[in-house]
C-alpha cells in the first residue's frame, strides 16, 4: 500500500464527517488494548495558541531528556506531521503498519453500525504510535471542542485551556458560555487546570472545575520586554525566558506552557525548551525572503496576529485566502489595519470561501484590493508589487500549505 492509498483510505473516512462522541473511540482503541493507558499526557483545549502552546509544552519537555509524544492537527504539507516522537514525525512504513492493523477492525465496526470518523482513526494511529515508541509524555491537542472530541478518551496529568473565542458554533454552540462550556469539558476529577482564559470562558471552566472538585490556575501576568521577528522576550514570575516564536501573545502561551510542566512535578529545561522551540507557519518569517506566513483564521486571533504583524513589520502586501464557515467580515476588517494592499485568491479546499463573499468584504475596509484565483500567481504578484515590504500570506492553514509549496517549487526553496 502506497502513501496515496493509506491517506485516501483515511481521507475517505471523512464522508462519515464530524461526530461528537466517546462511543467509537472506546470500542476502538479497546480493540487495540488501550494504547492511551500507556503513557501520561498533557491535554490542550481552546481556540487560540493550541498548537503554539502545545508545542512550547513539547519542547520543554524534550529538552529536559523526557520521551515525549505530540499530537497535533490539521497538518500543514504532510498528514505523518499530525503525531511525532522526539520531534520526528511517524514514518510511511510505520502508518501503512497501523493502517493494516486497524483497517480490519474500523471495517467491522462500520459493519455493526459504528462509523469511524477521519479523526477517531487517526487519534487511534497516534496512541498506538505513542505506546510503540516508549513515549513517556504525549502532549495532546483537542481537535474539536473537548467534552466529545476523541481525544477526551484521555486521563491526563494536567489539562490545558488556552483563549476560547467564537468557533465551530453549528458544533459547539452559538454564545461563548456554549463554547467555553463544551472547551471546558476536558476537565477532569483530581487533574488541575491551566488557563489563560478571563471573564465568561473563564466563569464557565471555573464552575465545571468546581462540580468536579479540581483546582484552576490562572496564568500571572507576563511582562514583555522584547518583540522581534523570530523571537519574543518576557518575564514570567521572576524569569526572563527566549521564546522562538514571533509575536507577544506568544508570551501567553508561554505562561500556559511554564505552568503546566510546573504541575507535573519534574525537573524541566524551561529556558532550553523555550528558546529552542519551532512551530511553523505562526508569523513565520522566511529566511532570507519578504514573506510572512500565518495561520490565523478566527475573529480573535486575527485580531492577535495581526497586531503583531503591525508592531513587528508595519504595514504589509497580503495575500489572502479563507474558508466560507469563517467570520469573513471582522477578518477583513482586523486586516485593514496592516494590509497596504490585498490580494485575495482561494485556498484548495471544497470549503473555500466564494470570491465575490471575500471581495465585498474586504473592499469595506480596503481600497487597494484585487482577485487572483491561483495562488502561486497572486504570490508572484504580491511580491511584484510590495514596494520593498514584506508580504504576509494569511487566512487559513490552506493558504500556509500553499505558501509552503509555493516555496518548495521557486528556486529560493524552503
Amino acid at each position: 500500500m502506497n502513501k496515496d492509498e493509506m491517506t485516501s483510505w483515511l481521507y475517505g473516512l471523512s464522508v462519515h464527517g464530524i461526530k461528537l462522541g466517546l462511543r467509537n473511540i472506546t470500542e476502538l482503541l479497546n480493540r487495540l488494548d488501550d494504547p492511551q493507558n500507556s503513557f501520561r499526557s498533557i491535554h490542550v483545549a481552546g481556540t487560540d495558541g493550541k498548537g503554539s502552546t502545545c508545542a512550547m509544552i513539547e519542547s520543554i519537555l524534550r529538552c529536559s531528556g523526557i520521551r515525549t509524544g505530540l499530537y497535533t492537527s490539521p497538518h500543514i504539507l504532510d498528514f505523518n506531521e499530525r503525531m511525532r516522537v522526539s520531534g520526528q514525525s511517524i514514518s510511511d512504513d510505520e502508518l501503512e503498519r497501523y493502517i493494516t492493523e486497524i483497517r480490519p477492525h474500523v471495517e467491522d465496526m462500520h459493519s455493526n453500525g459504528m462509523q469511524c470518523t477521519f479523526f477517531e482513526v487517526t487519534t487511534a494511529i497516534a496512541f498506538e504510535f505513542f505506546r510503540d515508541k516508549g513515549v513517556e509524555y504525549a502532549v495532546v491537542e483537542v481537535g474539536m471542542g473537548g467534552r466529545y472530541d476523541a481525544t477526551n478518551i484521555l486521563h491526563p496529568d494536567v489539562s490545558v485551556i488556552t483563549n476560547i473565542s467564537m468557533e465551530h458554533t453549528e458544533y459547539l454552540g452559538d454564545t461563548l458560555e456554549k463554547i467555553a462550556y463544551e472547551k471546558a469539558g476536558i476537565i477532569k476529577d483530581g487533574v488541575p487546570v491551566i488557563t489563560s482564559n478571563e471573564g465568561t470562558a473563564l466563569d464557565v471552566i471555573m464552575d465545571v472545575a468546581s462540580s468536579v472538585s479540581t483546582d484552576v490556575e490562572v496564568i500571572d501576568d507576563i511582562s514583555i520586554t522584547y518583540v522581534g521577528e523570530d523571537v519574543t522576550r518576557a518575564v514570567y514570575k521572576g524569569q526572563e525566558y527566549e521564546i522562538n516564536l514571533a509575536g507577544r501573545h506568544q508570551a501567553k502561551n508561554a505562561a500556559l506552557a511554564i505552568d503546566a510542566v510546573s504541575s507535573l512535578g519534574l525537573k524541566v529545561n524551561v529556558t532550553e525548551g523555550l528558546r529552542k522551540v519551532h512551530w511553523p507557519c505562526r508569523l513565520e518569517k522566511m529566511d532570507d525572503l519578504p514573506i510572512i506566513v500565518d495561520v490565523s483564521h478566527t475573529a480573535a486571533g486575527s485580531r492577535v496576529s495581526f497586531d503583531a504583524v503591525k508592531e513587528i513589520y508595519g504595514n504589509v502586501t497580503v495575500v489572502f485566502g479563507i474558508l466560507g464557515d469563517k467570520d469573513i467580515e471582522t477578518i477583513s476588517s482586523n486586516l485593514s489595519k496592516i494590509a497596504s494592499k490585498v490580494i485575495v485568491t482561494l485556498p484548495h479546499s471544497d470549503r473555500a470561501a466564494q470570491r465575490d463573499v471575500v471581495m465585498d468584504a474586504m473592499r469595506r475596509y480596503n481600497s487597494d484590493v484585487k482577485f487572483i484565483e491561483d495562488i502561486d500567481m497572486a504570490i508572484d504578484t504580491a511580491i511584484s508589487e510590495r514596494d520593498d515590504g514584506n508580504v504576509l500570506i494569511t487566512g487559513s492553514l490552506f493558504m500556509a500549505e500553499g505558501a509552503m509549496r509555493w516555496l518548495r517549487r521557486t528556486s529560493v526553496g524552503y
